[in-house]
């Protein structure tokens, strides 16, 4: 349990990177989001070659793997969507929602009962959140974008935690990212036909920054992200990413300038979601033990 928690928190530290590389990269969300599947499907090939992970030979294994990539694909657009219209405090502020969507959402797929106590921890979350950051009117179509994707975000969570116990984290992660791939690539002349003006060639800086992406917060993010489901539940792992935000809140008012300042309020919701996020801990701990 020890060791899941050490990687779930990895895997949230590499999480903080992700909304600050969607404002550096300067491309459209669509072709920014098409380029990270791309080069996450192209490393996650390279990796399984090297470990000599075969591929999977049934059709409907990989289908089924490949709908969940559809789902983390679409959270992606929604959630680039929402930095590129408001700021990154924006987008990564809405990402809190997730454990909220997951609460809800997870008893009715998995048709189970409701838990108070999850959906309780939920709100002392979002209460933390609120206070940490105060929206601003002007942002109101990054905020709907930021949460419709937290929804597509609870999703994935819920149905990916089924597929981790039955197959490789390295090898779910390209089947999921190869689907991602192909779906969005067959969306991209529909939306350059629609917008013909957006840039498609990434600049040579917004290269580096994909590859990055790609390989850090992306293939490592979510290989990490995959074996931490195999112990803990998918309501744990999103309430842990709840942490996201303030990672990336800190690295916006360090280096972007987002003119918000650090109070009392900052302090006060920083720690509900400590609070949180400690709690749901020890009670999954607990019933493991």
């Amino acid at each position: 349990m020890k060791k899941s928690y050490l990687v779930l928190h990895t895997a949230v530290l590499l999480a903080g990177f992700t909304g600050v590389f969607g404002k550096l990269i300067t491309l459209n969300q669509i072709p920014l989001v098409w380029f990270r599947v791309l080069l996450s499907t192209i490393i996650l090939f390279i990796v399984l070659k090297l470990f000599k992970i075969e591929r999977l030979k049934s059709t409907k294994d990989a289908f089924k793997i490949a709908k969940v990539g559809v789902l983390i694909t679409i959270h992606w657009i929604f959630f680039y969507g929402s930095i590129k219209f408001s700021n990154i405090s924006i987008g990564v502020v809405c990402y809190c929602l997730t454990s909220f969507f997951t609460a809800v959402l997870e008893p009715i797929i998995n048709k189970k009962r409701f838990s108070a106590v999850q959906l309780m921890l939920s709100m002392l979350t979002l209460i933390g959140i609120s206070l940490i950051f105060h929206f601003d009117s002007s942002y109101q179509l990054g905020i709907i974008l930021g949460v419709i994707s937290t929804i597509f975000a609870a999703l994935y969570t819920i149905y990916n935690e089924r597929l981790v116990k039955q197959y490789d984290s390295k090898l779910l992660n390209f089947y999921q990212m190869l689907s991602g791939t192909i779906v969005l690539g067959f969306g991209l002349p529909i939306f350059y036909y629609l917008f013909p003006t957006e840039r498609f060639i990434p600049s040579f800086s917004d290269g580096v920054y994909l590859i990055l992406l790609a390989l850090f917060c992306t293939v490592g993010l979510y290989v990490l992200f995959a074996e931490s489901l195999k112990k803990l539940s998918a309501f744990t792992v999103n309430l842990s990413f709840n942490l996201e935000p303030i990672y990336s809140i800190i690295i916006a008012f360090l280096f972007f300038n987002e003119g918000k300042q650090v109070n009392a309020s900052f302090y006060v919701g920083l720690a509900l979601v400590l609070v949180s996020v400690l709690l749901q801990t020890m009670r999954s701990i607990r019933k493991k033990a």
